[in-house]
């Protein structure tokens, strides 16, 4: 398959083949509670790049189909696997059953600096990205198996959250990539 610029994702309609042609990679996407229309676009654009292998939408946010996200996603959202529920706390617990390692990008007291996620990270793996001013709940914390944060230099406590999710997800893939 042909990789398409974004005029021709904006209009793109894949087929079921055209999905099954993708090879996914060990990683899931959870978006708890994201406030912004163009944080959830850019992380389906993110999950695309790095070929998620699903994205999960959780708690009180839009979803698609949104003019909005389709904007900051460029049809990408039409060609990620991706599904609405309620609760991050169910999505997280199941996941677990199944053996996926959970993360979630936080500053915490439990958090370790992303560069040494390669030392303890393992697929499959889910990312926990979480609201924009609250960040992602205690609860869910505590399932984590992992925090991560960025170092943040400047004078700015955070930083975006699909930036954040980009850095770690491209970190993980250092390690199923160039083994």
């Amino acid at each position: 398959m042909s990789k398409l610029n974004a005029s021709q994702l904006r209009v793109s309609q894949p087929t079921r083949e055209d999905l099954k042609q993708i090879k996914r990679t060990p990683i899931y996407l959870i978006m708890d509670r994201i406030i912004d229309t163009y944080n959830i676009g850019s992380l389906f654009r993110l999950a695309d790049a790095t070929a998620c292998k699903k994205v999960y939408l959780c708690g009180d946010m839009e979803y698609p189909p949104s003019s909005r996200i389709h904007k900051a996603a460029v049809g990408t959202e039409n060609w990620v696997p991706w599904e609405k529920k309620d609760s991050t706390v169910e999505v997280v617990e199941r996941l677990k059953k199944r053996g996926v390692q959970i993360i979630a990008i936080e500053q915490s007291q439990r958090s370790i600096p992303y560069s040494r996620l390669g030392e303890v990270v393992r697929t499959p793996c889910a990312i926990i990205v979480g609201n924009e001013t609250f960040g992602i709940e205690r609860e869910i914390l505590k399932m984590a198996d992992l925090i991560v944060e960025l170092p943040m230099l400047g004078i700015n406590k955070s930083f975006n959250v699909w930036g954040c999710a980009a850095v770690v997800i491209y970190k993980i893939l250092e390690g199923i990539l160039y083994k």
